[in-house]
C-alpha cells in the first residue's frame, strides 16, 4: 500500500468507529497504564497560550486545556466524524476551538510560527511521513515553542506475553519477542470489525527525526503508572506492563 492508501484506510476506520473511542486516551492520560500529566507537568501553565492538537479525536484533551484557561485552541484530525464529536463535546461544555479536517502529513492551513504548544496524545504514530510531519510541526511553533507527543512504546508491539501450559506456575511465564525491534515495515491490524495500518518505529527514529526538524528533547518518559508497578497483577497485560513500558512520551523545544 502507498501512503495515500494507508491514510484513506485509517480515515475510513476512524469515521466508522469514532464513537467507540470517545474520550479514550486523552489528557491527563498520555497512554495505557502510563504516568499522567498530573505526575509529569509537561505543559505547565497554559493560561493565555495558543495550542494546536494533532489528531485531536473527540476533543477531550482540548477541553482539558480549555479548563486551564488556554488562550486559543486548534485541533486537526483526518476524520470528520471525530471532529464532529469534538465540536459537539466542546460546545456542550461551553468551549470552542478551530478545527481542520486534514491528514497531519498535509500542509495545514494554520499560521506559521504562531503556537506556543503543538501536541498529540497517542496520535503522532499514525503519520506516514514522520520527518515531514515533524518539520511541519516545527514551522507552526514559535521559537522556543513546545512539542509534546505520546505513542505506544516500540517494545509493546515487539514483545508478546507467553506462558507455559500450567497457568499456576507464574514463575514460568515469560515475555517473548515475536517481532524484530528493527522492523519498521507497515502492518495491518484488525480492530473491531475494521482494519488499521500502522508502523512500529524505533525510538531512535523519533529522536533523530526531532533533531533533524530542529527540536531539542527536554524529556523522554517511558514509565508505567505507580499503581500498575506496585500492584499484585493477575492479568497478562498488567504483568507485561510491570516488565516493559507500554507507552512513551516526548517533550521537545523548538530551537
Amino acid at each position: 500500500m502507498n501512503d495515500e492508501q494507508i491514510i484513506d484506510k485509517n480515515k475510513k476506520y476512524w469515521n466508522d468507529h469514532a464513537d467507540l473511542w470517545f474520550g479514550t486516551t486523552a489528557l491527563p492520560q498520555y497512554g495505557v497504564r502510563f504516568v499522567t500529566e498530573d505526575d509529569l507537568h509537561l505543559f505547565g501553565d497554559v493560561s493565555g497560550k495558543r495550542l494546536l492538537e494533532i489528531c485531536c479525536g473527540s476533543g477531550h484533551s482540548l477541553k482539558y486545556h480549555a479548563d486551564r484557561n488556554a488562550g486559543e485552541l486548534w485541533g486537526v484530525d483526518l476524520s470528520q466524524k471525530q471532529l464532529d464529536n469534538a465540536k459537539a463535546y466542546l460546545a456542550e461544555n461551553g468551549y470552542q476551538a478551530k478545527f481542520l479536517c486534514s491528514p497531519m502529513e498535509a500542509e495545514l492551513d494554520v499560521p506559521k510560527e504562531y503556537f506556543d504548544y503543538v501536541y498529540s496524545i497517542y496520535g503522532i504514530g499514525w503519520t506516514t511521513d514522520l520527518q515531514g510531519t515533524f518539520d511541519k510541526i516545527a514551522s507552526y511553533l514559535k521559537k522556543d515553542g513546545i512539542f509534546i507527543f505520546s505513542w505506544h512504546h516500540t517494545l509493546h508491539y515487539c514483545v508478546a506475553w507467553s506462558c507455559e501450559e500450567r497457568r499456576d506456575l507464574i514463575e514460568d511465564d515469560k515475555l517473548v519477542f515475536h517481532k524484530s525491534y528493527f522492523d519498521e515495515e507497515y502492518f495491518k491490524m484488525p480492530v473491531h470489525d475494521g482494519e488499521i495500518v500502522l508502523c512500529n518505529r524505533k525510538i531512535s527514529t523519533y529522536v533523530n527525526a526531532l533533531a533533524k526538524a530542529g527540536f531539542v528533547i527536554e524529556q523522554m518518559v517511558e514509565q508505567n503508572d505507580e499503581a500498575v508497578m506496585n500492584a499484585e497483577c493477575t492479568d497478562d497485560k498488567s504483568r507485561k506492563a510491570k516488565m516493559l513500558p507500554i507507552s512513551v512520551c516526548f517533550k521537545a523545544r523548538k530551537l
